[in-house]
């Protein structure tokens, strides 16, 4: 059986025509041609063939790379495409005279002295080492290509997929061998054997290793993927080595779980038990809403004996605004909203950008509804003139009763920021919100690890090229007037607010304001491919969004649900099926395949229901396993079988301070008003403060998820322990003064009133009660402090400095 490759989105022809190829008789099939290394010496009237044959011959032997002629400078004046991406220039490149030498590389009058074959054989100089034999198959290949004229490839020909077998690879030991072969199939149906001519990569190296002949060997217990690479092809095997034993069966509650258990079963681990109440809850509540539980909350759930408790916390974790809050926190760091960003007035736009996301989350709009209202996004209403939009504008910013930004049908800001004035610029922030996918490689050359070819990038950034922020030329007049009826001047040449216009629309005024809006009837009719997938055409009245936007929500797009479940499952576990979670490319393949379908057709069938997915998710054994490993998973953070600890997000550890030192009665208040929270309302307003950055949060200025950061460093150690804002918190909270008036004196109260004290600082810090160990050794400390106060500060700020605090686990 054979792993598939498809260079371009899979389609429903696609996956029958890929089950064709698994499952029919090989006689129906196309005959597979032998390699090229065995016919090039018996088969005398071979044709050599530039795109099948030549590039992947220089890919393989390293000369297109990176390091070598494929560098952005070339090596020694030769440059070829990175890895072999456009066929013309590379013909062009070996076929031209070198002045230098007084003869092409490819010398049709003499083959046998042309500088590609002496070069790479060593026959003269070359920085680059020996790459082929004199005498060899490779050397022969390319001098037979020479000798019938050196010509360039076959326009006609287009290749349709790699085919790799076998399909999968699973070895029993260490030093076990296993060989892959791989097939090339062309439009034509001509099917190639490549396997010479295909280069090879292992994920990693520690599982397993690859020669370039395709042997794969086993190195160690684990999981990995070896990846081919020819032509535009890339496929990707997955080779995995169980852990000697069998592991033991656990029992797959959810559906989720019984992906993740088929995939447990194969690698020889068994997952780690379940986690406590405590730690369940704990880590429920900031997953799911960025909030520590309240001690009233951990006491009431863990007196509780109902055998469906954790499904009901889930339930009602979902309808806390702060699940809204969190989750509009989220959507922002996927699609950008950075106030520094935005040309005028950032703070206010990227506010209004985060409610509008709150108030829809809020709603449990669904998340394809939701996308597509920023997607489709204009300035204007249909049928609104640019004095009502400049109206409607100008009313969200009075300082006054402002109108409530959030009750818009759409959401330009997405459009709008400085980083998205160019069409590349959209095109490749589109990909990265809502796809999943990064196509910065391809915008100079083919992407070394994906499909992407830089045809394909500009295509897709011609879908980008109407859309416009600005004002547009037939309301430039009316703009003008209403600047001038303020007494403001207008810069008509950028169109951005002056300082004074802006007093003016914070006074009440209308004033004139830019919009975004899509350019119509002044561009030709366009034929384009959307991403590798079927030709669409562009009319000159339409708007081109509106065509991605259907292509995202077909069954079968591959990457806008898969990439929203990925994220989200992310979150939950700190790593997606696929990791980087904004870095689908078939050399990057999901961990669990199945279970990654799973997700994606259960969101769509859901109707893009953003609580389902929470819900299924976080219902699952596997999102409620113990962080303790086992003598078997203590190294796997691949396959889900254990919770990973990593550190709170720096939203969660700036409210969780205000949180824990609250007053009794002002507890709940604190942690219900998002006006006041840095996961809540006050997101855009502490973007970039000292705190923010240095827990990682992201500023949101490139296209990366991995702006995010989880990683522990000495800064966060050091506010932890000295920063005015810890200090501040401990001096001025407001339960520490209701013990400062209640136990004003300096005697000791009794044990009876202090074990209550001990246990609600536990709740409030680690939420959990104290064990006994702890609590005695909080007892003893107490005898010691000054005053109750002055010991309970003490001990909070010890529980604060624990890795049990910073971590969720």
């Amino acid at each position: 059986m054979r792993a598939k490759t498809m260079t371009r989105p899979k389609r429903k022809g696609h996956r029958a025509l890929a089950l064709l190829c698994l499952f029919c008789s090989p006689v129906l099939l196309a005959e597979t041609l032998a390699p090229v290394d065995q016919r090039i010496g018996s088969e005398g009237s071979l044709k050599i063939d530039f795109q099948r044959h030549v590039l992947p011959l220089l890919s393989r032997a390293g000369c297109n790379g990176r390091d070598c002629h494929g560098s952005a400078q070339g090596k020694g004046g030769f440059q070829l495409s990175l890895f072999g991406y456009d066929f013309d220039a590379d013909h062009k490149a070996l076929t031209k005279l070198v002045e230098k030498h007084g003869v092409a590389r490819a010398d049709k009058d003499n083959p046998a002295a042309s500088l590609m074959l002496k070069k790479p054989a060593r026959e003269v100089a070359h920085k680059g080492g020996k790459r082929i034999e004199k005498g060899g198959w490779q050397y022969e290949l390319l001098l037979r290509w020479i000798q019938q004229g050196a010509p360039a490839q076959n326009r006609q020909q287009r290749f349709e997929r790699l085919e790799v077998a076998p399909a999968e690879i699973v070895f029993r030991q260490s030093g076990d061998t296993a060989v892959l072969s791989v097939v090339a199939v062309w439009a034509d149906g001509t099917r190639e054997d490549v396997t010479p001519l295909t280069r090879f990569q292992s994920n990693n190296d520690g599982v397993a290793a690859v020669e370039a002949t395709g042997r794969v060997t086993a190195r160690g217990a684990g999981d990995t993927h070896v990846v081919a690479f020819y032509d535009n092809g890339v496929a990707a095997v997955p080779v995995m080595q169980p852990l000697p034993g069998k592991s033991a069966h656990a029992v797959a509650a959810t559906t989720v779980d019984r992906h993740i258990q088929t995939k447990l079963a194969k690698l020889g681990i068994t997952p780690s038990k379940l986690c406590s109440d405590e730690e369940f809850l704990r880590r429920a509540s900031i997953d799911m809403t960025g909030t520590l539980p309240t001690p009233t909350e951990v006491e009431a759930f863990l007196a509780n004996t109902r055998g469906d408790k954790r499904a009901r916390k889930i339930d009602e974790l979902l309808q806390r605004p702060a699940y809204a809050a969190w989750w509009a926190n989220k959507l922002c760091d996927f699609t950008g909203n950075n106030p520094q960003q935005q040309a005028e007035l950032g703070q206010e736009l990227a506010s209004q950008w985060y409610d509008w996301i709150f108030r829809r989350i809020r709603e449990n709009q669904p998340y394809d509804k939701l996308v597509a209202d920023i997607v489709l996004a204009t300035g204007r209403s249909e049928g609104q003139s640019y004095e009502e939009y400049a109206a409607e504008m100008s009313a969200y910013f009075r300082a006054s009763k402002p109108a409530d930004f959030t009750g818009r049908p759409t959401m330009p800001h997405y459009w709008t920021r400085r980083t998205m004035t160019k069409p590349e610029d959209k095109a490749l922030s589109f990909a990265h919100s809502f796809l999943g996918i990064r196509l910065q490689c391809a915008q100079c050359h083919k992407h070394p690890f994906d499909q992407w070819t830089q045809q394909d990038f500009k295509q897709f950034t011609r879908f980008f090229e109407p859309v416009k922020f600005d004002i547009p030329p037939a309301a430039r007049e009316t703009a003008k007037q209403l600047a001038a009826a303020g007494s403001a001047t207008m810069n008509m040449q950028s169109m951005m607010m002056s300082q004074d216009m802006q007093a003016m629309a914070m006074d009440g005024r209308v004033v004139p304001w830019r919009e975004l809006y899509v350019e119509k009837g002044n561009r030709p009719e366009l034929k384009l491919h959307l991403l590798g997938d079927r030709e669409l055409t562009l009319r000159s009245d339409e708007d081109p969004r509106e065509k991605i936007m259907t292509w995202m929500l077909e069954k079968d797009n591959p990457w806008f649900a898969r990439a929203f479940v990925n994220r989200v499952w992310a979150n939950y576990f700190n790593r997606g099926i696929v990791h980087p979670p904004d870095d689908f490319n078939p050399a990057n393949p999901p961990s669990n395949e199945a279970l990654l379908d799973h997700l994606a057709q259960g969101f769509v069938a859901s109707g893009y229901d953003m609580k389902w997915l929470h819900r299924e998710i976080v219902n699952s054994h596997a999102y409620q396993r113990s962080w303790e490993p086992n003598a078997t998973n203590a190294g796997d953070e691949r396959h889900f079988s254990r919770a990973v600890p990593r550190r709170i997000p720096a939203e969660v550890v700036y409210d969780s301070l205000a949180q824990i030192v609250a007053a009794v009665g002002e507890l709940e208040e604190v942690r219900e008003n998002l006006d006041r929270r840095a996961v809540g309302h006050l997101s855009m307003r502490m973007a970039g403060t000292y705190a923010m950055n240095i827990f990682g949060k992201p500023a949101r200025a490139t296209n990366s998820d991995c702006e995010r950061s989880a990683d522990p460093s000495l800064l966060q150690s050091l506010f932890l322990r000295n920063d005015p804002i810890m200090q501040g918190r401990l001096d001025d909270g407001g339960w520490l003064r209701e013990l400062e008036t209640r136990h004003s004196s300096s005697a000791q109260p009794p044990r009876a009133e202090l074990e209550p004290l001990i246990r609600e600082a536990w709740l409030r810090v680690l939420s959990r009660p104290p064990r006994t160990t702890e609590q005695e050794r909080a007892l003893a400390h107490f005898s010691k402090a000054a005053s109750t106060a002055g010991g309970m500060r003490d001990l909070l700020w010890a529980l604060l400095n624990t890795k049990e605090f910073i971590l969720n686990h």
